[in-house]
This record gives structure tokens, C-alpha cells and sequence, in this order.
């Protein structure tokens, strides 16, 4: 066992604190890796509102990098050194999600607090939240869970690859699967929202409309690629499709809130789709007409993580990123200290931050 410091959850909706705890050593498949950047999604503060279930005390945190520092027995492909993206897509690779090629939908439960290597100084089990728990200044992960990555990629950027950029920018090329010409409405430009808005760009869409409340972000979105921008008051879908003179082939939703999605499939045209992207908490609720969206042959898909696959879509963006054609280090808004963990916290629920990450050292 070895001590490190972790920003700790002990009650929903109350500062994090600091805490020394104890992390064991990888087991078999497992890999330990030293955090050097941990970017706060609204996932995490989620968790923390208590709005997606879990286990307290806790650890949140799951877009990271960092390097590897240990390996349990059998780990393959990865060696002590090496840097990488930690996500959290643990996948077993034997269900049947995972054989079809969607490794982030895995059907093998996972104990996170049973099974979690995080614990108290007095042996108390710590949850360590999406298999990852990287508030933390090291993680003990599946092998599954990590994408080597150039040695030369900032930490800081790299850290947005593992779950903002890959969940955008697949939500777009894979889980809307848009072909060249159409045309794309994203609802939000946070971080994940832009990040659809580049992937739109890079799938060849016509026209990419952003729909958000703040213009200040619209501007922004205009920046990433985004075409078009409608402010998100009165009928924004009717504002959406006088600017393409039809409904959109896309709406990806990339906001966690209910009562957009009661909206979205209104942007749509004949056969399009809407794509959820972004994930309210669970006891939210929405509504929509089939009789309409059966008529005219439209359809609602779920995107988790973009349903990318880690080993092979992770270089692509890092190799998209390195040669200028994907942006990153325009998507962090601050970098912060595990000790203002907080502030960091406050700051992104504000809305107005795309990324703020938490640099280690």
C-alpha cells in the first residue's frame, strides 16, 4: 500500500476535501499510473450532486493523463514509462458489446467500491467513481482503461482527449454517423458541444448550426467550426431551419437537461436523428410525439463516449490534434491545483468554462 493525496467526496453537495489515502498495487490486468492532468467534466459533478447514484466517500475524475508507473501481471501492449490517456472505459472484451466492437457499453459489472484499490487510512473502502477516481495524484486502472500515447503530448491537452473530445467528436463521426453534405444542429457549446462541432467539421457536414443561451459561447462555437449560431430563446428550431430551409439530418444534444430534449427532435427533418450525448441526472424525465417521429421516419440514439474504441480512435485524434486539423488547447478554460479542486468545481457549474483542468504538479 501506498499513500497519496485525492480530492474525497464524504457528502453529496459539499466541498471535496483533500485527504491522504491508500492505494494497493495493480493486480492482474490492472495498471498503476501517475496523474499529471484531470480535467473536470459535469459527469463528475453529477457524482458529487448525488445525481447518478455511486457510493460515498468517493473519488471522482476521469479525463486524465499521465504516466505509467507500475503494471500488474499479464498487462500487454503497455509499459512503466509510457504515457497515457485514462478513461473510463473498462471493458472486459468478452461480452457481447464488446465483440461487436462497442467496448463502451461493456456488460460485465464492475464493483467500484468492492473492488475499488482506493481506501481510508483506517481500511475503510473509498468508491472509486467510473473505475477511475483520478482526482487523485495516482490511479490503479484496468489495462482496458489506458491509450499510449507520444511521449511529446502535453499533459494538459491529452487529459481532454479521455472523455470531452472523444465523446464530441464520436458522437458525430460514429453514433450520428454523418455523411458528407448533411447538415448538423449541436445543442450546447461546452466542451463536449464543440467537441461535436469538430467532429461535424471532420465528418464533412454542410452547414453546423450551435444552438446555446450564451452568446459569448456561440461565439466560440463559430471558432471550432460551427457555420451558423441561433441563441437558444423563443423557437430556436424554427430559426435552425429557415438557415438550412429544411429540418437538420443530426441534432446532437449535448446538454444534461431534460426539457432540451423534449425540444431536439423539433430541429429535425424527414429521416434524421436525434443523438443523446449529454446525460441528465436519473430522476429527470422526457417526452416526445412517436406518432410524429415514426411518421417521418426519425429515430432517437444514445451516444456513450462517443462509442469510440480507445486503442484505435484515441491515436486518430492525437494524429488529428498533431497535424493542426483538431483543436485542444483552445478547449481549456483555466488549470488549477488539486487544492482548488473547488474553486475549479464552482468555475465550471458557472457554464461559461469550456475545460478546466487540474494540473498535478
Amino acid at each position: 500500500m501506498q499513500k497519496i493525496r485525492a480530492a474525497v467526496c464524504r457528502e453529496y453537495n459539499a466541498p471535496l476535501t483533500i485527504e491522504e489515502v491508500t492505494l494497493r498495487a495493480p493486480d492482474v490486468g490492472e495498471v498503476e499510473v501517475e496523474i499529471a492532468a484531470v480535467a473536470i467534466c459535469h459527469s463528475d459533478i453529477s457524482f458529487w450532486q448525488g445525481g447518478f447514484g455511486g457510493a460515498l466517500p468517493a473519488v471522482y475524475g476521469h479525463e486524465a493523463a499521465g504516466k505509467v508507473t507500475a503494471l500488474g501481471e499479464g498487462v500487454t501492449g503497455i509499459s512503466v514509462g509510457e504515457s497515457v490517456c485514462v478513461t473510463l472505459i473498462h471493458a472486459c472484451g468478452h461480452c457481447t458489446p464488446c465483440q461487436s466492437g462497442r467496448p463502451v457499453i461493456c456488460a460485465t459489472p464492475v464493483d467500484n467500491m468492492g473492488q475499488s484499490p482506493i481506501a481510508a487510512p483506517d481500511g475503510t473502502p473509498v468508491f472509486q467513481a467510473m473505475s477511475t477516481g483520478a482526482f487523485a495524484e495516482k490511479v490503479v486502472i484496468d489495462q482496458s482503461q489506458v491509450c499510449v500515447i507520444p511521449p511529446e503530448m502535453a499533459m494538459d491537452a491529452a487529459s481532454l482527449i479521455s472523455c470531452g473530445v472523444i465523446t464530441g467528436v464520436g458522437a458525430a463521426v460514429f453514433s450520428a454517423d454523418i455523411d458528407v453534405g448533411q447538415d448538423v444542429v449541436v445543442i450546447g457549446a461546452g466542451g463536449v458541444g464543440l467537441n461535436a462541432i469538430q467532429g461535424a467539421r471532420i465528418a464533412g457536414a454542410r452547414r453546423i448550426v450551435a444552438v446555446d443561451t450564451l452568446e459569448s459561447k456561440l461565439e466560440v462555437a463559430r471558432q471550432f467550426g460551427a457555420t451558423d449560431v441561433v441563441l437558444a430563446e423563443g423557437k430556436p428550431w424554427a430559426a435552425v431551419k429557415k438557415i438550412l430551409g429544411r429540418g437538420a439530418d443530426a441534432v446532437l444534444v449535448t446538454v444534461g437537461a431534460a426539457q432540451v430534449y423534449d425540444q431536439a427532435p423539433r430541429y429535425l427533418g424527414w429521416g434524421g436523428k436525434v443523438v443523446m450525448v449529454g446525460m441528465p441526472h436519473g430522476d429527470k424525465t422526457s417526452s416526445f410525439s412517436p406518432l410524429i417521429m415514426a411518421s417521418l421516419g426519425q429515430a432517437i440514439v444514445g451516444s456513450k463516449m462517443g462509442d469510440m474504441v480507445i486503442k484505435r480512435d484515441i491515436p486518430w485524434i492525437v494524429d488529428l490534434y498533431q497535424q493542426g486539423r483538431l483543436k485542444l488547447d483552445e478547449l481549456i478554460s483555466g488549470r488549477w491545483s488539486l487544492d482548488q479542486i473547488n474553486e475549479a468545481i464552482e468555475d465550471t457549474r458557472s457554464g461559461a468554462a469550456r475545460r478546466n483542468v487540474i494540473m498535478m504538479k
